[in-house]
Parts: C-alpha cells; sequence; structure tokens
C-alpha cells in the first residue's frame, strides 16, 4: 500500500472518532436523564430507552456506531440499573439471559436500520447518478461542435464527480493529448501532466480502464477510461479522484463508465454529422460541376452550332442566297456571338462575386438612359412583343457601377422576353420614393409566372424551375443579379404579377452626392 493510502485510511479511521464520542455522550445523558426522572426502576422501559440511542446511530452513522451503541448500552444498564448497582455483577443470571436478548435485538434492529440507510444512500446516489446522465445526455445532444461538446463533457463530469476532469483525443498526426479540461482559464490543470497523458496512452492503446479503483495502474491518482464505441475508441476520459473507499469507488468507476460511453457516443455522432456534411458538400460540389458543365456545353454549342452552320453556308454557297437569306444568316451568326457573349460574362460574374474580387465603379447613373441602353442591347430578341416603360417625370438617378446595373436589368429583361408569350406587353417601371431614400425598378411580364415554393430558390446557382425547364438557360442569371443587387445595398425579390406572370423587383438605395463621393464631371467618383 503506498504512502498516500495508508495516509488516506488513518485520516478516515480518525474521521470516524467524533461518532463515537457522540454516542459516548448521548448514552451518558440518557442514564442520567433516567435516574432524573425516576424511572430507573422499571427495567423493562429503561431498556426499550437504551434502544433509540442505537437506532439513532444505526439511521445516521451506520453499523460500526450502532453495535458500539448496543454494546455501550448494555453496559451502562448493567453498571446503573441492575442490582448491584454500581458493579458489572447481577443477582440474578437470568439477567444475563436478558442482556443477551436486548444486545441481540439491538443489533439486528441496527442492522436492519443500517440496511435502510446504505438502500436510501443507493437510491439517492442512483437519483444523483441518472440526473447527472440525463444532464450530460442533453448537453450532448444539443452540441454539434466537437470543441464545444467536449467542453461540455469535462464540466458535466466534474461538476458530477466534484473532481477534475480531462479529456484526450488523437491529433492529426494520431497522438494522444490533452484536448479539454474542467481547468479554469488561468490555472494549470489536472491531467496535462507527463504521468497522466502517459497513462491515457497507455489506456488508449489497450482499451482498458486503468487507475484507482481499477484493476489495472490502481496506485495513480486519477482513473482513466477509454471513449469506445463497437469499432473503434475516439479518446480517453479521466478523472482525479479522491475517494480511497471501496464502495465510493466503484460507485465512481461505474458512473464514470456510463460517462464514458455517452461521451464516446456524442463524439462518434459529431464525427459522423461532420463526415455527413463533408460528403454532402462534396457531392453538391460534383453536382454543381457537373450541371454546369452540361449547361455551359449545351449554352455554347447550341449558338455555336449556328454560327458555325451559318458562316458555312454563306462560305460554300454564298451565290445560292438572295440577299434576304444572306442577311438572315449574318444575323443568326451575331446572335450567337451575342449569346455566348453573355453567357460568358455570367460566368466571369458569378466568379467575380464568390472570389471577392468584384469591385464597384460607383457614379451617378440616370436609370432612364440606362434601360434605354440596355432595351438597344436586347432589341434582336424581343421580335413581337412590346416594351412599355414608365419612368418619372423627373430625370431619376441612382449611384452605382453603371456596367454591372445593366448587366442585372439585361438578364431580368431577356428572362422577361424568353418567359412570355409573343404579342405580350413587358412592362418596365421605375418608382422613386424620396421619404425613404430607395429606388425600384420593376419589370413585369405576362409569362408562365414562377410557383410560390420557387420565387426564392431561382436566385440560386443553376436552380431551374420545373415550369421554365423548356426554356434554354444556366441558372445564373438571377443569381448574379441578386450578388450585384445586394452589393449595392439593394434587394430582389421575384412575386406574382396581378396580371399574370411575373414581377420582378429591384430595390436600390438612393444616395446624396456629398455624403459618398465628389460629383464629377462625368460621374466618376473621385
Amino acid at each position: 500500500m503506498s504512502e498516500r493510502n495508508k495516509g488516506e485510511d488513518v485520516w478516515l479511521k480518525l474521521n470516524r472518532i467524533p461518532k463515537y464520542i457522540w454516542v459516548t455522550l448521548g448514552i451518558t445523558l440518557l442514564t442520567i436523564l433516567l435516574h432524573v426522572i425516576g424511572i430507573s426502576d422499571d427495567l423493562v422501559n429503561v431498556g426499550l430507552i437504551y434502544l433509540f440511542p442505537v437506532l439513532i446511530s444505526a439511521v445516521y452513522w451506520g453499523m460500526g456506531p450502532a453495535i458500539y451503541a448496543a454494546s455501550l448500552s448494555v453496559v451502562a444498564f448493567d453498571f446503573f440499573f441492575v442490582p448491584p448497582y454500581l458493579s458489572f455483577t447481577v443477582e440474578d443470571l437470568r439477567y444475563i439471559f436478558s442482556f443477551v436478548v436486548y444486545l441481540a435485538v439491538a443489533v439486528l434492529t441496527a442492522s436492519l436500520a443500517g440496511r435502510l440507510r446504505q438502500q436510501l444512500e443507493v437510491v439517492k446516489q442512483r437519483e444523483a447518478t441518472t440526473n447527472s446522465l440525463y444532464a450530460l445526455s442533453r448537453q450532448m445532444t444539443a452540441v454539434t461542435d466537437l470543441h464545444t461538446l467536449l467542453g461540455n463533457i469535462a464540466r458535466q463530469v466534474s461538476m458530477t464527480l466534484g473532481a477534475s476532469a480531462a479529456l484526450y483525443l488523437p491529433n492529426v498526426q494520431g497522438e494522444l493529448q490533452v484536448t479539454s479540461s474542467s481547468k479554469d482559464s488561468d490555472s494549470t490543470s489536472w491531467g496535462e501532466g507527463e504521468a497522466e497523458v502517459a497513462i491515457a496512452r497507455w489506456v488508449y492503446k489497450h482499451g482498458e480502464i486503468a487507475g484507482r479503483g481499477s484493476s489495472s495502474l490502481r496506485e495513480s491518482a486519477g482513473l482513466y477510461v477509454p471513449l469506445r464505441t463497437e469499432d473503434q475508441i475516439h479518446g480517453v476520459l479521466a478523472v482525479n479522484l479522491e475517494s480511497s473507499d471501496l464502495q465510493e469507488q466503484r460507485e465512481e468507476l461505474r458512473l464514470l463508465e456510463a460517462c464514458g460511453g455517452l461521451a464516446a457516443s456524442a463524439i462518434a455522432r459529431v464525427k459522423l454529422a461532420e463526415e455527413a456534411r463533408i460528403a454532402q458538400v462534396t457531392a453538391e460540389s460534383e453536382r454543381i460541376r457537373t450541371a454546369l458543365l452540361d449547361s455551359v456545353s449545351h449554352e455554347l454549342r447550341t449558338p455555336l452550332t449556328a454560327i458555325i452552320g451559318s458562316a458555312t453556308g454563306l462560305l460554300e454557297n454564298d451565290s445560292l442566297f438572295a440577299p434576304e437569306d444572306r442577311k438572315e444568316l449574318t444575323g443568326n451568326i451575331r446572335d450567337g456571338a451575342l449569346r455566348m457573349n453573355r453567357l460568358v460574362t455570367n460566368l466571369l460574374g458569378m466568379v467575380k462575386l464568390e472570389s471577392g474580387m468584384l469591385q464597384l465603379r460607383r457614379k451617378w447613373c440616370d436609370v432612364g438612359d440606362m434601360i434605354g441602353i440596355v432595351l438597344s442591347q436586347v432589341q434582336q430578341f424581343i421580335q413581337h412583343r412590346r416594351i412599355r416603360v414608365e419612368l418619372p417625370d423627373q430625370p431619376s438617378f441612382v449611384s452605382g457601377d453603371e456596367v454591372l446595373l445593366e448587366q442585372v436589368l439585361v438578364n431580368v429583361i431577356s428572362n422577361a422576353i424568353k418567359y412570355s408569350p409573343e404579342d405580350s406587353e413587358i412592362v418596365i417601371t421605375v418608382k422613386v420614393d424620396d421619404l425613404h431614400g430607395r429606388m425600384t425598378i420593376v419589370v413585369a411580364d405576362t409569362g408562365v409566372g414562377i410557383p410560390e415554393a420557387d420565387r426564392e430558390r431561382v436566385f440560386e446557382k443553376f436552380y431551374r424551375s420545373e415550369s421554365s425547364r423548356h426554356v434554354t438557360g444556366t441558372g445564373l442569371g438571377l443569381a448574379i443579379c441578386r450578388g450585384i443587387v445586394e452589393v449595392h445595398g439593394g434587394t430582389i425579390t421575384a412575386e406574382p404579377n396581378p396580371g399574370g406572370g411575373t414581377r420582378v423587383c429591384i430595390c436600390l438605395p438612393i444616395e446624396e452626392p456629398e455624403a459618398s463621393f465628389t460629383y464629377m464631371g462625368q460621374g466618376e467618383e473621385e
């Protein structure tokens, strides 16, 4: 036995002495009281009254003090109440039989009371253990971050057992190290010493419990439990136990094993969730990459085919075409080139938005002029649709990057043209709210419309609504529009058009020229 254990045993024995002193004082006072109240001649009642110290000792202090109280009661009963008085001799030998029966009844009663007390303590201990495990399981269930989870486990185990706790997990190189502990932020915690880490590595390697109260390395101060699931050991949970009582050590071992099982399950759950998240991100990235390649290849192949076919026809059969046919073929080449240019512009815009490389070149932009420029760019796609523009009476300006805002309008108006039937009307309305300092550009069409469930998702990358899959597209246009508008501090939403179709609302802030930058002659920001 180590010097530390010997010292603890001596301390425990010394700690029991006050209980026996209290028993002695109690029986002494009871003896005096019996003489004072004058019932010392009624030996039957005196014997029954002496059972009280025995019962009280059994209930509050256990078997040892109870047996001591029974023995001392027999001695006091014989010495002070059985004739001849103040002597341990008895006149009638039948008193010897009474003493044996009294002592047996007292010991049996003390034993029963002691067992009830032990069972009550066991029930209380199990209740406390159940509450601790319940609290620990609740904390583990709600946490999805591994670092936070380990911190909660260390603190909860430390609170439950009233001792310092530490968690060891392998690092990237597979070397076990202290990952979390119950220490204060400004103090050194138990578990970080070389001896503790060495024992934890032994436990992690062999997968066995070690330390105080176990069958291995029992001389160490702490108790170490491997965090084991069915197929893996995730780490080690250690507690610096102070108790030397064998029963308490067994209870602490069972509680620590239960906490270790919960902790191992929680750690495995968080790791699996993280692996699932990475797998989902990887699968989503692969899906986006495939969708991008499919969309881009399809969007490029279609105008390329038209360009190659038209150009080949002009080169090889120029003499066969009338001027009108030659003009139509040339127009096909132009339309295909513009379509490819729009696609490449959208792709570059998305790359700039996601990489943070997008730099705004702010200046004051006349919205009426911007809409005119945009309409000239989409003029060749309008075909038989009518476009009506409603502008405020006064010229309206907005602070922003003119090129990017034109790209937003081109994408929104092109979508309105693509998804609306021929001979329909597209209305572009500009409203200025001076009170709130905002300008709203609304593009309304009477096309197929967007289902309510898709009105938010159409602004996601590569998302195509089921109602619009019959129309060619990459699903990038509105995503880029949202990115550009949000960079300008505005919002873009899609809502149903009261007359059928869709209304896309672009809301941009209006800034005072003195508040943000100096207005130059050409509108450039200084």
